[in-house]
């Protein structure tokens, strides 16, 4: 038996735009699960009429259309028969730039148009039925993120429906699990800002993460932020986080660095003091509610609660402000006297707030060079020396810490020299 069989969906668009192709995803017509099986595929899944190849084991899928019965993404009864046709296969899926098929022979199968909303640079729905999944909601903000390079807005009426969806509530019958993948897939574009607007532009900001969204109108002082409320700039520390480093843990640390000052009574603006400690309980619950894994957290939360003090380690002169106590209290905190490399994503999180401004993007960031000296210099106690002069018990913590101490005011006295 030859089987029926097309390239689909990333693969066909990625091609067209010029983009390296790593993951392609196959749909067989006129086939049965029988007879795929026959042929050696291992079927994968239940819900699903899905197949790995078994030299290749990528996926292949046979055709198929779907009939909406119950909420959410999962609310699908699904049907699979040798009479499902390729394009009746393709009008389910989300964008028409995703519902494009390539024979073996290289003929493209576009039924809906996909390949003249690639030369128009527009993300539009294939049918009606895009509503009845929420999570193409995520899905149309991801991929507005992955091809902004590429100039592709979404269509009105897509924006339009997405709202609608938004409203309807079914974002709620996404499980928290499937948003992160998507939030995740975002981060990893070059231009995640982009996915956040677009949320942000549908009133799904407000509905997935109510603790940025209540950033938004939030005033800050104009001599530091004229960007204007604390939602444009953590907007901005994001893009200046994708561009200082490709660890997603600095981006997303960036994002909600100053969820804090959503908290900050009204009658304060547009001064926020205490926003650094006020914003880490937020973070905890966003990162519980959507499971975000445990090093993302605890370089948010450092990020979060120290980004203050880390900007106040050097004054506009670059000489050096705090106690040394204090600059100890941070080193230690943000566990930069273990992990120095953790450290410098903090560090790097931090210089994408400051540069996440109007105005300030091109500033320099010595504070960044400053407290990794610093750090490197406050490490070097030999702790086996302190053992070996006879401390016991708690008095070997507190000998590590003066000694330490000791150190930071040989660094502060010696800077910048001690630099280079």
């Amino acid at each position: 038996m030859s089987l029926n069989i097309c390239l689909v969906g990333g693969a066909v668009r990625d091609t067209l735009l010029g983009v390296e192709v790593y993951d392609q995803d196959w749909v067989v017509t006129g086939a049965t699960a029988e007879e795929m099986i026959a042929q050696g595929f291992q079927q994968v899944g239940k819900d699903f009429p899905v197949f790995l190849h078994p030299k290749t084991k990528e996926e292949y899928a046979l055709a198929r259309t779907e009939r909406k019965k119950g909420e959410g993404y999962h609310g699908f009864e699904v049907f699979a028969d040798p009479n499902v046709t390729l394009e009746e296969d393709l009008i389910r899926r989300d964008l028409t730039i995703n519902a494009m098929a390539r024979t073996s022979t290289g003929v493209l199968i576009d039924p809906y148009g996909g390949q003249k909303d690639m030369e128009l640079r527009v993300l539009r729905h294939v049918s009606e039925a895009f509503s009845e999944d929420p999570l193409r909601v995520l899905r149309v903000a991801r991929f507005a993120a992955k091809l902004k390079p590429f100039g592709f807005q979404i269509a009105d009426e897509t924006k339009r429906l997405m709202a609608q969806m938004v409203l309807s509530g079914e974002l709620s019958a996404l499980t928290p699990e499937r948003v992160w993948q998507e939030v995740v897939k975002a981060f990893n574009t070059e231009s995640p800002r982009v996915f956040f607007e677009v949320l942000d532009s549908v009133g799904a900001i407000e509905e997935l993460f109510p603790s940025l969204f209540a950033l938004h109108g939030v005033e800050q002082p104009a001599k530091y932020h004229p960007e204007g409320d604390v939602w444009v700039h953590s907007l901005m520390a994001l893009d200046a986080a994708t561009q200082l480093s490709p660890d997603l843990s600095v981006r997303f640390s960036a994002l909600v660095h100053d969820l804090g000052k959503g908290l900050t009574d009204k009658a304060l603006w547009p001064k926020h003091y205490g926003h650094e400690a006020a914003g880490v309980p937020l973070v905890v619950e966003l990162c519980r509610a959507y499971r975000v894994p445990k090093k993302w957290q605890q370089q948010a939360e450092r990020v979060t609660e120290w980004h203050g003090l880390i900007h106040q380690g050097l004054t506009s002169d670059r000489r050096p402000f705090l106690k040394p106590k204090t600059y100890l209290k941070v080193l230690k905190y943000c566990g930069a006297l273990k992990n120095l490399s953790g450290f410098k994503d903090v560090l790097l999180a931090c210089k994408a707030d400051a540069k996440g401004r109007l105005g300030f993007e091109s500033i320099v960031y010595p504070q960044l060079e400053f407290w990794l000296a610093l750090a490197q210099a406050t490490g070097e106690v030999d702790n086996k020396a302190i053992i070996q002069q006879g401390f016991q018990g708690a008095e070997i913590a507190k000998a590590i810490e003066e000694e330490r101490l000791k150190l930071i005011k040989v660094f502060l006295n010696a800077y910048p020299e001690s630099t280079g």
